[in-house]
């Protein structure tokens, strides 16, 4: 069993690790050095470059595309083989890009260690590279060390330190020596300090217990190597259609080779046939149309301060079904805000948001002038001169240098017109007992009235009482009574019930030649004034993210290293999902079965350590979810990385947490990943509607074909104009369908089941009912054409039939329910414009002379653009009329499997 380090005292520590305070000899180290490695976090071997670069090709698509390249070659058509592998050759350099990004992470991971350490080693301090410690080695450190290895304190003089990126508590840590009680999370062991940590403040000596790997960074180094990524929901959705396609094609050219050779055809013609079938068939804009458009909602999500990081985490954020955030500054300002007051009896409420110095004070609902109330103005005046904070302001923007607590108490004095810099200029600092996580309190001298000395003092609320002889009351001191205790501490532990925390002030006269200061000047003589309530406040733009995610059908649950009962408060004044409250200690007793079983009953996770979140996202996930997890520290690297997407804060995300993560939140603010989940659902509509488009062309085209083979023993196109088809009127086309501006009912819409793709039973319906119509007009229009004209213009008659559905189809392709009307029809001015010049080259592949070379074209007169327009119409018209009367004729298994409730 692993010994649980913060049980023991230091002595006992040093004893079991086999060392001393004086540390180890060199002689031990060396054979320390050997028995457990060297003090490294340490990456699995990566493939060759070239290894990951080839991995891009395996994919079912990919075959397609690579045999419609072949095809192409094969019947000299150079130019559409280039485009074809050009296209494929992009989509593999941004996945190798992608592939890369874990060891990235694990880079950002490393640049963590401290490069030197002061040791004891044969009873001296040298510094020697920090790769070097060993278990059993005491260390020193001092204000603005990195911490070098996990460590139990051994002796320790006022000693805090950061620990925000293996915990997430943005706040310092005041540590100590003792001996701490079982069963408590990482974020409580005060004892301990860990391997990448910064020390703010004091000094200490400890001794190494684990180093390297077994570190709970390496713990984490080592989460993050071993996660798969996992196919995203647009990934698997494109291979299923890639295997459509593939079996598609297979039969056809199967169909077409028993038709030819019932015709009579030799095998060359059924070999051109055959050609022709497989260029229908394979989309092959579809990956550069794909890219386009996720492309597109990356500068989209940009704009609203959501940075895509990998392409199909755009597509991703659209299906999620559950968001975990962090607390601390995404779903709460991280600006600790004086809430409410309490003097001389009374409770004052104030308003104001952050460090902002605008703010009002009431008393029982009624505004309140803080002149007036001279115990109000003195409490103020306490919080902010015994105080090392500093408020700034610039460009509307106010941000705090120093502790978040202190400055809290500043920007409340600010809101009441009470300027730090001018109360320090008439009342300056003399003399000052610092804060100690011993003394609990803050200590400054002043000058007083009338040549006198006056003692500010600001701490816990228990030990100030403790220091307090008197009570202000209005403007007078009064001795203090058990029953103003009882007031006080009511009124202290009212707060603390709304997650506050609370400081008390407390003041004291001394004579005028007082220089100097110290505790017994203030011992049993302060006059306590009264308490500060202060929080970091939910979000507004927050609130409303939440309600639009419950309309969504989107889980939010909050994460946090903060204690349960504030963690409970945050999630009442969010409105949170209603759930049950769960502990890391709590956690930490369940196994992954019991996990899964019950994780959908939970809304709030408090006290959580380090890799507790990666097995929240698991969990999630082994219960059918798509799963979004936020986090800004090295301890979220897994979770964000195991989740479906993974979303790091740009301001207070660690290097680590972003190299992992899908996508970086410019603003670190939770309103931004309700709005980028909103793109990611409008960007998988305008896919869907892109699949629909290319897809129902590709198969009218095949049947067209088929039709015209077995009725009439010719192709109603040649290969070359079934890719000018493909390649340019559909990518015109479709291209701008991704570009398609939002509806706006994206967020009214149910999260779609994560087994629901691109293609779904409706879908499927709708692209069969299109394909259909097309493929009976063209073999219609060619059949007509070729009784009454030449081969030649038959074949342009049927092309110039074959676009004019193109133009029109991408009006109808827009929305599956909405009219064109509805929609507007110059909504979409990139599909206005795009469209327009696909008619300027389609005129020039008709009538240009050197492009009706290539393309086999020949002029034809109005009479015949009039029925391909005709027949183009009459299908626009067929389906805007469907959309009026039968809105959800093809909304089968849209958002969940059919046959799921």
């Amino acid at each position: 069993m692993t010994k649980q380090w913060h049980n023991l005292n230091p002595d006992e520590a040093l004893l079991a690790l086999g060392s001393s305070r004086t540390g180890l000899s060199s002689a031990q180290a060396s054979e320390r050095l050997q028995q457990y490695g060297t003090n490294e976090l340490k990456g699995k071997r990566k493939p060759p470059p070239i290894l990951v670069f080839l991995r891009q090709f395996l994919s079912p698509l990919i075959y397609v595309l690579l045999a419609a390249a072949v095809v192409s070659i094969t019947v000299e058509h150079y130019v559409d083989a280039w485009v074809i592998l050009g296209v494929l050759i992009v989509n593999a350099v941004i996945g190798f890009m992608q592939e890369t990004r874990a060891e990235k992470a694990m880079e950002a991971l490393l640049q963590m260690a401290a490069p030197r350490a002061k040791v004891r080693r044969d009873g001296f301090a040298r510094q020697i590279p920090s790769r070097e410690i060993v278990p059993g080695d005491v260390f020193l450190l001092e204000t603005g060390d990195r911490v070098p290895a996990d460590a139990r304190l051994v002796e320790v003089s006022n000693l805090k330190t950061n620990e925000a990126a293996l915990t997430g508590e943005s706040m310092p840590v005041d540590k100590h020596s003792e001996a701490l009680a079982d069963a408590i999370s990482i974020a409580d062991r005060k004892n301990t300090v860990y391997l990448g940590t910064v020390v703010t403040y004091g000094r200490a000596t400890a001794v190494a217990v684990t180093t390297g790997m077994s570190t709970e960074i390496g713990k984490i180094a080592n989460a993050i190597q071993e996660i798969r990524p996992e196919k995203t929901p647009l990934q698997k959705s494109l291979g299923k259609l890639s295997k459509f396609i593939l079996v598609l094609v297979l039969g056809i050219v199967a169909i077409l080779t028993v038709a030819g050779l019932a015709r009579g055809l030799d095998w060359l013609e059924i070999f051109f046939l055959a050609v022709a079938a497989s260029v229908s068939a394979i989309p092959e804009g579809l990956p550069a149309v794909v890219t386009v458009v996720l492309a597109s909602g990356m500068q989209i999500m940009a704009r609203r301060n959501a940075v895509i990081r990998r392409l199909a985490a755009v597509e991703t954020l659209g299906s999620t079904t559950i968001i975990c955030s962090d607390k601390t500054g995404t779903l709460t300002l991280n600006e600790m805000t004086v809430r409410s007051l309490f003097v001389a009896g009374k409770y004052i409420v104030v308003t104001g948001e952050g460090y902002e110095p605008h703010g009002q004070f009431y008393i029982d609902g009624r505004l309140v002038e803080v002149p007036d109330y001279p115990a109000l103005r003195l409490h103020l005046q306490i919080g902010a001169l015994c105080n090392d904070a500093l408020l700034t302001c610039e460009d509307n923007f106010c941000s705090i240098y120093g502790d978040p607590t202190e400055g809290a108490l500043v920007a409340v004095a600010a809101k009441a017109g009470m300027d730090k810099e001018g109360l320090e200029k008439s009342f300056p600092r003399l003399d000052e007992i610092p804060f100690q996580s011993e003394r609990q309190y803050m200590a400054t001298l002043h000058p007083g009235v009338e040549s006198s000395r006056r003692v500010y003092v600001k701490g816990a609320v228990e030990r100030v009482l403790a220091l307090s002889g008197y009570l202000l009351s209005s403007d007078t001191a009064l001795p203090l009574a058990e029953k103003d205790i009882q007031t006080i501490m009511q009124a202290n532990n009212q707060m603390a019930e709304q997650a506050m925390r609370v400081i008390a002030t407390a003041y004291t006269e001394l004579p005028a030649e007082t220089e100097g200061l110290d505790e017994r000047h203030i011992k049993g003589n302060l006059v306590f004034v009264g308490l500060a309530g202060m929080a970091d406040p939910p979000r507004e733009e927050a609130r409303e993210a939440v309600k639009k995610c419950k309309q969504a059908g989107i889980k939010v649950v909050m994460i946090t290293g903060d204690n349960k009962i504030t963690a409970e408060s945050i999630a009442r004044q969010l409105n949170l999902a209603p759930g049950k409250v769960i502990t890391g200690v709590e956690l930490q007793q369940m196994d992954d079965e019991a996990l899964s079983r019950q994780i959908e009953e939970f809304s709030v996770f408090a006290r959580i350590e380090p890799l507790h979140k990666l097995r929240l996202v698991n969990a999630f996930k082994s219960r059918g979810h798509i799963v979004a997890m936020t986090g800004d520290g090295v301890n979220d690297a897994p979770a964000l990385k195991s989740a479906n997407i993974g979303i790091a804060m740009g301001i207070t995300g660690t290097d680590v947490a972003k190299e992992a993560c899908d996508m970086i939140l410019a603003d670190d603010n939770f309103a931004s990943v309700v709005a980028a989940v909103e793109e990611g659902r409008a960007i998988f509509n305008r896919l869907r509607n892109v699949v629909f488009f290319l897809a129902s062309t590709n198969i009218g085209e095949l049947l067209g074909l088929i039709l015209s083979v077995g009725f009439i023993g010719k192709a109603p196109l040649l290969p070359l104009q079934i890719i000018w088809v493909n390649l340019v009127t559909d990518t015109a086309a479709g291209v701008p369908l991704g570009l398609e501006p939002k509806f706006g009912d994206e967020l009214k819409q149910p999260p779609r089941h994560p087994r629901v793709g691109l293609l779904f039973p409706g879908l499927l319906l709708r692209i069969a009912f299109m394909a259909t119509l097309m493929g009976i007009g063209i073999y219609l229009v060619f059949s007509w054409a070729q009784a009454r004209m030449s081969l030649a213009e038959a074949r342009t008659v049927a092309f110039c039939t074959m676009v004019t559905f193109e133009w029109f189809r991408s009006f109808n392709a827009r929305s599956d329910e909405y009219t064109a009307i509805r929609l507007g029809l110059m909504r979409n001015r990139w599909l206005v414009i795009t469209i327009s010049a696909a008619i300027l080259l389609q005129l020039a592949a008709v009538y240009v002379p050197f492009m009706q070379i290539a393309f086999g074209t020949v002029p034809i007169g109005a009479d015949r653009w009039g029925i391909a327009f005709l027949a183009g119409g009459s299908l626009f018209l067929i389906e805007e009329s469907r959309k009026i009367f039968f809105p959800r004729l093809f909304s089968l298994g849209k958002w969940k499997p059919v046959g799921r409730r």
